[in-house]
């Protein structure tokens, strides 16, 4: 199996109305409205496939989970930043549906329908701490971190065995709106995260 490595950032904004349970649970209690539905965004500051190299590259995720996410039979989507390489797609499409194994790999066995892969300008900007997740005409997110009680500090949930990483950043979205796989989601005012991302093989 090709060696593969991304570190950088990830945003998500999802339909819970307070944080969301899936991280502390591990996916085995319910989202706040029985069901799942989520975008991600991601920067890859620095990564490859074997010897094809990511970084600089932006990618995004739409998911839904029709209940407790451990149970699977999500339905998920993929969009890749136009700067990206034929190769670059194809290696990011076999990272992101979990056959490329390694920190994914738990999308192979959870997702049951992968509705696509889109070529798209994809735009990932920090702004005063509230991350701009920008696909225009289908994404339009701005996360900004909750404010702790400690001189303006970010709430933090450290060490947990999260598939996404282990310490998670608490966010709210400002706004969040998603339209694209015949959805139209808006999320302002709900649960949101942000990560430090490290994965790999």
């Amino acid at each position: 199996m090709e060696p593969w490595k991304l570190e950088g950032e990830l945003v998500l904004s999802c339909n819970c109305t307070v944080f969301c349970p899936c991280v502390l649970s591990l996916g085995n209690a319910p989202p706040t409205e029985g069901y799942c539905q989520t975008w991600a965004g991601i920067r890859i500051d620095k990564g490859h496939f074997d010897d094809v190299d990511l970084s600089g590259i932006n990618a995004g995720l739409v998911m839904e989970i029709p209940g407790l996410m451990s149970r699977g039979n999500w339905e998920a989507g993929l969009f890749v930043d136009e700067r990206a390489s034929v190769y670059a797609v194809k290696a990011l499409t076999r990272i992101f549906t979990g056959r490329a194994g390694g920190s994914t790999h738990l999308l192979s066995i959870l997702v049951g329908k992968f509705l696509g892969v889109r070529q798209e300008p994809i735009h990932y900007r920090v702004e005063n701490g509230t991350r701009h997740f920008q696909i225009p005409g289908i994404v339009d997110g701005a996360v900004t971190p909750v404010r702790g009680k400690e001189g303006g500090e970010q709430v933090m949930i450290r060490n947990s065995e999260y598939w996404i990483a282990p310490d998670v950043i608490v966010s709210r979205a400002d706004k969040s709106r998603m339209r694209a796989f015949g959805r139209n989601w808006n999320f302002a005012g709900r649960s949101a995260e942000i990560c430090r991302l490290d994965w790999g093989n």
